[in-house]
């Protein structure tokens, strides 16, 4: 009865060993890709594409390529690629797919694809295009496709961001339609943006002198201010910034002044940083009028002196066409930028360029040479 028994738990021994090493056996899977044979996006039916306006949500264009190959069965994204140039200095993401071979571009998505590119409007440039295949939601092992090109001729696409002015530190108080001062865009670099103004304490209060910047008129969203929450925000003479909903869903703090004077209000956009700094205005020019002269301009046109800041000035709209501009002052000199849109303008200065016709709100300041004008209707 001894041996029976020794052998049946030595056997049961065995049977729970074999069990044991069986469960521990690593049956993970591998999953592995391979990065794809570049595609081949196929050529155009046609060499020139004239884009209008009026049917901006008409099929305009579509590619169409082969199928990549990264040796798993999993959808493929695909992401077409636009540039100015067949180097792709600037490329400009047109559109992204999943899972399909062809991609349609509507009318304002190509005019608005080669406006970002850099291509300027109602002219025949070359715009160039290539697929970037890839796989999985991180865009692993991308590879590009050939390229081709074909001539496209945009309608005007207004492609900057404006900026306003809100708060009792300002003319326009903590109203957000109050023809509230826009900030001035740097003509070189579109997220860099200043203003140079007289601002006021009031009453001198903790919650006096203070103002944020808002995206739209009459709207109190998309707004920006200090990353410092309101009632914590101190003044201070540079910092980070915050947006709602730009980088979180409660409102920032706000900027502000320590007493009433000019000064140089600066916001990248690039960096989300901004500036205040005392603008010394002893000894600027005193103007009583300003006028917009030129032929981008049906006759001269006044513009308003503002009773909150001297040397800031504006017309609210004003339809301009293609041609030059210039800001022609009571004492009879006459100052002009070169870029259009925005920019500094000098005394004696060329011209400023008006590429589009559109009813255009315009404002300068006489202290910096800034100016800005902004499309009212495209």
């Amino acid at each position: 009865m001894k041996k029976i028994l020794k052998f049946k738990v030595l056997l049961l021994a065995v049977i729970s060993l074999g069990f044991f090493l069986n469960s521990c056996e690593d049956d993970t899977s591998v999953f592995t890709v391979t990065e794809t044979q570049a595609i081949t996006l196929a050529d155009l039916p046609f060499t020139m594409i004239e884009l209008d306006a009026s049917n901006p949500g008409n099929p305009a264009i579509t590619f169409n390529w082969n199928e990549a190959d990264f040796g798993q069965q999993a959808s493929e994204n695909y992401r077409v690629i636009v540039s100015s140039d067949d180097a792709f200095t600037n490329p400009i993401i047109a559109t992204s797919v999943v899972g399909t071979t062809s991609a349609t571009l509507s009318v304002n998505e190509l005019n608005s694809a080669a406006g970002l590119a850099g291509l300027p409007p109602f002219t025949f440039n070359t715009l160039y295009v290539k697929v970037e295949s890839s796989i999985g939601t991180q865009n692993g092992l991308p590879v590009s496709s050939n390229t081709i090109n074909f001539e496209v001729q945009p309608f005007f696409n207004y492609v900057f961001e404006d900026f306003y002015l809100v708060g009792n530190g300002t003319s326009a108080d903590w109203n957000n339609n109050n023809n509230n001062p826009p900030l001035f865009r740097d003509a070189e670099n579109g997220n860099l943006y200043s203003y140079t103004g007289f601002f006021t304490k009031g009453g001198g209060g903790f919650d006096d002198g203070r103002f944020k910047i808002l995206e739209l008129r009459g709207q109190w969203q998309p707004q920006w201010g200090t990353a410092t929450a309101e009632g914590s925000d101190d003044i201070e003479a540079s910092g980070d910034i915050a947006g709602n909903p730009g980088t979180q869903a409660d409102d920032p703090g706000r900027f502000g002044v320590a007493s009433d004077g000019y000064y140089t209000f600066t916001i990248n956009f690039s960096s989300n940083t901004y500036t205040m700094n005392t603008f010394n205005d002893a000894g600027a020019a005193t103007f009583t009028s300003m006028t917009l002269q030129g032929s981008g301009v049906g006759s001269d046109t006044a513009f308003t002196q503002s009773s909150f800041d001297t040397h800031l000035w504006f017309i609210n709209s004003v339809n301009l066409q293609p041609g030059d501009l210039q800001v022609m002052t009571n004492a009879g000199s006459s100052w002009a930028g070169s870029t259009s849109f925005s920019g500094v303008a000098t005394e004696g200065g060329g011209s400023i360029p008006v590429v589009v016709q559109d009813d255009y709100e315009v404002w300068f300041n006489d202290l910096t040479g800034d100016y800005i004008m902004i499309p009212l209707n495209l």
